[in-house]
């Protein structure tokens, strides 16, 4: 790595990454949070997977 100056990004590079994200993240950060549908480890998932299923008459089946 040393001495390899393609390794890294030129701070040009950097800045001007940081001034695409940056307005997105002031945006995220200005959103109320949503709600997101978490589950416990070890269960089958939220009833909003169920739901989300449903609407096409599908369901979760199991392969034993």
């Amino acid at each position: 790595m040393l001495g390899d100056a393609t390794l890294f990004q030129r701070s040009d590079m950097v800045e001007a990454a940081w001034h695409v994200v940056a307005p997105i993240l002031d945006v995220w950060e200005a959103l109320p949070p949503r709600r997101f549908p978490n589950y416990g480890a070890g269960t089958w998932g939220p009833p909003e997977a169920e739901e989300l299923l449903s609407k096409d008459r599908r369901h979760w089946s199991l392969c034993e």
